[in-house]
């Protein structure tokens, strides 16, 4: 038995996931599909594409939360950031893991006040929210300062275009064999040809379709 896999995580997950998929929003149903994928490449107008998306769930899929749950635990993290926390989900997955580790800290970033307060309320009714701060604003900033020491794993799954800095802003800190996971990586190119190349310092390869997963090398 794992705290993913009981009351009242497991149902509350359940719940989650049927919500979100039951959920629609007009907030981008007349933007084209060629300019949604302009918008989320854009390092100058992300601010402007995810304010339109507060009410949108934009949750990892099950299998990414597993993964990250997996990872979180087969690593025995102890410190984790999160880049793009959005109501939650992927943070519920990752606390679970923090928690059936014996304790740690994960900070994510989130620029949306709304989903913030959600988030927050999702993690308490998880029995999670001790082990998580939430940061809100430009993770430019809000991940700036204030990190710990060693990173154990690190999810991006904010704005696609801000992948390689956010990266920059903590690289320092992910120790060897650190894990990044970056959820739909292909709208960031210039991310993954860093990561992939052979003098990055990381060992990268895509993973379920949607992911790229890579590994801190030293």
């Amino acid at each position: 038995m794992t705290t993913l896999t009981t009351a009242p995580l497991a149902p509350l997950l359940d719940r989650l996931f049927q919500e979100a998929s039951a959920a629609t929003s007009p907030a981008i149903a007349d933007v084209s599909p060629e300019e949604r994928h302009r918008l989320m490449r854009s390092k100058t107008e992300y601010i402007a594409l995810y304010s339109r998306l507060k009410d949108v769930w934009l949750p990892v899929s099950r299998e990414t939360g597993v993964l990250l749950y997996q990872l979180a635990r087969s690593t025995n993290a102890r410190h984790i950031v999160e880049f793009g926390t959005s109501f939650g989900l992927s943070t519920l997955y990752m606390a679970a893991a923090l928690r059936d580790n014996g304790g740690g800290r994960l900070i994510g970033s989130e620029f949306e006040p709304s989903k913030v307060a959600r988030a927050r309320a999702h993690l308490a009714e998880g029995g999670v929210a001790d082990l998580v701060e939430i940061r809100e604003g430009d993770a430019l900033q809000t991940l700036a300062v204030d990190l710990p020491a060693s990173i154990d794993l690190l999810l991006l799954d904010g704005a696609k275009a801000l992948y390689p800095d956010v990266l920059a802003l903590v690289e320092s800190r992910l120790r060897p064999g650190a894990l990044i996971v970056a959820d739909n990586a292909d709208h960031s190119p210039e991310y993954l040809a860093h990561v992939r190349s052979p003098d990055s310092g990381y060992l990268s390869v895509p993973f379920g379709g949607d992911v790229e997963l890579s590994m801190r090398l030293g």
